[in-house]
């Protein structure tokens, strides 16, 4: 197993929240995470909808997973969302988090939310701390 399939697994080991979101890592490069999940019932706001915190935080899952491939625990510094599109039951939304800069001590990342057909749902801009720790030592 190389490093950073280590540090997907020991990440998505540890990672309740992701569980529950139903996360699954489609690809995973340096810098790079792609996933998908499904929106539940139990994710729906209520309009009906999928609850933004929802996608905000599979969104966040995205960033973390492609910020921590440097190696060292990176944490989120700041980040903005922008929600365009609706979700509902049934749902599958991919998402796609691709590194704009890697500097020594931040990251900052481009996270976009699609639907099936494409469609944007969200867009999220990440900036990442990079901690001397490394992930595969804690």
């Amino acid at each position: 197993m190389t490093k950073l399939e280590q540090i997907k697994e020991r990440m998505l080991a540890d990672d309740a929240f992701s569980k529950w979101l139903g996360i699954e890592i489609d690809e995973y490069a340096e810098g790079y995470c792609k996933l998908h999940y499904t929106v539940r019932a139990e994710m729906l706001n209520g309009f009906g909808i999928v609850h933004g915190g929802v996608v905000f935080s599979a969104a966040d899952s995205a960033f973390a997973f492609a910020c921590n491939t440097q190696g060292r625990i990176s944490v989120a510094l700041d980040v903005h969302v922008n929600f365009v599109r609706a979700a509902k039951t049934g749902d599958v939304l991919f998402v796609e988090a691709k590194e704009l800069h890697d500097g020594y001590k931040t990251g900052v990342y481009d996270i976009i939310t699609r639907n099936e057909a494409g469609e944007i749902v969200s867009i999220f801009k990440g900036t990442a701390y990079r901690t001397s720790k490394e992930v595969l030592s804690s």
